[in-house]
């Protein structure tokens, strides 16, 4: 997608903080962070809201890598949150599928 900020990142017109990245996806520091850490993960190609995921692989393999990032940054035994918004009642501000991954403070119920 043309407009989208998040492909622009993929293609490397937009330098992100990124923390990882594989041929699948890209996760970076999120530039309004709403926790001490707070990273994003998106696939590489375009899906524009969970709505429209259709590759459980990719579902997963999203998952899996905040698993890792969690581990390999050191929170993942204090905990983390992970969040999909979706649309605009869900809050979804880019649309281009990404996962919140938040940690490093306690997390409050609900998130409001």
């Amino acid at each position: 997608m043309i407009d989208c900020l998040f492909c622009k990142m993929v293609a490397g017109d937009i330098k992100p903080d990124i923390i990882y990245q594989d041929d699948q996806v890209l996760a970076f520091r999120d530039i309004s962070p709403q926790a001490p850490v707070h990273i994003l993960v998106i696939p590489k190609r375009h899906v524009t809201t969970l709505n429209d995921l259709d590759d459980a692989t990719l579902a997963g393999h999203i998952l899996l890598t905040a698993i890792q990032i969690a581990q390999q940054q050191g929170f993942a035994e204090a905990g983390y949150r992970t969040v999909f918004n979706c649309n605009q009642d869900g809050g979804q501000a880019v649309y281009h599928l990404h996962l919140h991954l938040l940690a490093g403070r306690q997390m409050h119920w609900p998130p409001g």
